[in-house]
């Protein structure tokens, strides 16, 4: 069992939201919408990782960012445990770009509820309103979400 260190960015534009919506290839992820982020790189801070991800899977270039949250997914993939820093990114440069993650869509933030997403995003999305920080655990069993507990700072 190993740990997984991680970003979760949600960009916002006015009203919208960006959304990657995965590809095929991401076999358990296909057809799902979600923020942009992913793994760190070794020496990575956050904020670096933050940055990085959103611009590799977007090209935008992170100018504002406010730490959200912070989620635990204890055996995610079945193994290891994810640890993922959740962002909501209001200001940024730079022009929009298609990457192999999938294909970028801007949402009205109030229909990402709407999307195919994971079943727990659901619950913390609310959360990215709130001017306090959280520090949540979401529980999935065989790809399957089974619950959560959640903590505000």
């Amino acid at each position: 069992m190993g740990i997984k260190l991680c970003t979760l960015a949600y960009v916002r534009d006015g009203e919208h939201t960006l959304m990657l919506r995965r590809s095929p290839d991401h076999r358990e992820q296909a057809g799902k919408y979600n923020g942009l982020g992913g793994k760190f790189e070794q020496g990575e801070t956050p904020e670096q990782c933050l940055a990085r991800e959103v611009l590799e899977e977007s090209g935008l270039v992170v100018e504002e960012a406010t730490l959200k949250g912070f989620i635990t997914f204890p055996a995610f993939d079945g193994t290891d445990d994810w640890y993922v820093f959740v962002y909501l990114v209001t200001r940024f440069t730079g022009s929009l770009r298609e990457s192999g993650e999938g294909s970028l869509h801007w949402v009205k933030t109030d229909e990402v509820p709407a999307l195919p997403l994971w079943e727990g995003d659901r619950h913390f999305l609310p959360w990215l309103e709130q001017p306090r920080v959280f520090s949540a655990e979401f529980r999935y069993q065989d790809g399957r979400y089974v619950g959560h507990d959640v903590v505000f700072y």
